[in-house]
């Protein structure tokens, strides 16, 4: 079975040489933000593979793997002054399968001063989203298919739940680029760009000069289920691909799927 490991075993080897580095830093020095990914079913930590969680449409599920892309980090002063994280790693790639992209040591500097809150894009947005873009697996096996305008997924949910009649069959919460179809002629006629922004309020924090400050950002899969729309697999089925609706409500639900908490690690 797969576990998420304890935050600070990765962050703690990551962050020691950061540390060191901070010796000796002025008031002058630029900061630095890292953010670790973890994910919970309902406040707990998430165990994989297990038919014991419960959605509130009452569907028993379980999750095999999660992939997913963020993007466009930002972080904001406490007088709603912005800073875009974009120095050349602004897109980061999630898999529980890999531990290793768990951690996003983000490369910029960040201004030493009083922030109140971070941001980010799930998926990737319509300038980036472009198909090629990836040419390396694991990344590059988000593609999203040409003929539903390219680019990439923005996330992949996998896993299995029991419907009506006690089945169990997978389900493929896929999001990514949705599309209009003509009612008669069933010919793609728009698309539609799902990605979303996610603010996640940090409390008051502070970027010291020469330190690197790390937040845990999780996300909880039955949230994607129940807020603010209750999602019925037996109603929706197992694919969301080329179904606006159900990616529509999907979005919207993601809204309340992530929160933050700052790492102590003094």
């Amino acid at each position: 079975m797969k576990k998420q490991l304890p935050v600070l075993v990765i962050l703690i080897t990551g962050l020691l040489i950061l540390t060191a580095c901070n010796k000796g830093s002025n008031k002058d020095d630029p900061g630095k933000l890292n953010l670790y990914f973890t994910h919970l079913a309902d406040g707990s930590t998430l165990e994989f593979d297990t038919l014991k969680y419960l959605n509130a449409a009452g569907n028993p599920y379980l999750v095999s793997e999660i992939q997913y892309f963020i993007s466009d980090v930002t972080v904001y002063r406490d007088d709603g002054t912005a800073f875009l994280l974009d120095s050349g790693e602004d897109i980061h790639y999630v898999d529980t399968d890999l531990p290793d992209t768990w951690n996003y040591a983000l490369p910029d500097d960040i201004e030493p001063g009083t922030y109140d809150s971070i941001s980010f894009t799930f998926g990737i947005n319509e300038e980036k989203n472009k198909s090629q873009l990836f040419v390396n697996p694991p990344e590059s096996n988000m593609f999203w298919p040409e003929l539903l305008n390219g680019g990439y997924h923005y996330m992949k949910l996998n896993g299995k739940w029991k419907s009506a009649g006690d089945t169990i069959r997978p389900f493929n919460f896929h999001m990514g680029i949705g599309q209009v179809y003509d009612t008669l002629t069933g010919v793609i006629t728009d698309f539609v760009q799902n990605y979303f922004r996610v603010s996640l309020p940090a409390s008051g924090f502070t970027i010291e000069p020469g330190k690197t400050v790390s937040f845990e950002v999780r996300m909880d899969v039955q949230q994607w289920f129940e807020n603010p729309h209750v999602y019925d697999l037996n109603y929706w089925g197992g694919k969301m691909m080329q179904n606006q609706a159900a990616l529509q409500t999907a979005k919207e639900n993601g809204h309340n799927v992530f929160s933050v908490q700052k790492l102590l690690l003094e």
